[in-house]
């Protein structure tokens, strides 16, 4: 695995970096971002600069390499994916406890229409 998803000698490095450190960061500004009732795409974009952020961690810390597409695009993907679930978890909930004569829970990510159950 080591070259194609991390450039580190150990993986233990690239999980706590990335998955770790930008993980937990992705995680609350999805949740600050639906907090403050902001649309979904400002997530991407937010991850886009951490992503940035986490690259230059890899580089300032363990000698990683700074510009390459290749561990930005995996840092990205790991960054998405983590700001996503902390948006829609924490959407849901909003939506669930803000309106709950209109929605209903309809798992962790999810709600729907009261009106459409009877």
């Amino acid at each position: 695995m080591s070259g194609i998803l991390y450039e580190e000698p150990s993986i233990w490095l690239f999980l706590l970096v990335t998955v770790f450190l930008g993980g937990g960061a992705a995680w609350l500004s999805g949740r600050a971002i639906a907090l403050t009732w902001r649309p979904y795409w400002q997530v991407l974009g937010y991850m886009l600069l951490l992503a940035c952020a986490v690259r230059f961690l890899h580089y300032a810390l363990f000698e990683g390499t700074l510009l390459t597409a290749q561990y930005y695009a995996v840092d990205l993907g790991v960054l998405c994916i983590l700001g996503s679930i902390g948006f829609r978890l924490t959407r849901a909930k909003q939506m669930t406890s803000q309106y709950p004569w209109l929605y209903e829970p309809a798992g962790p990510f999810g709600w729907r229409d009261r009106r459409a159950n009877g």
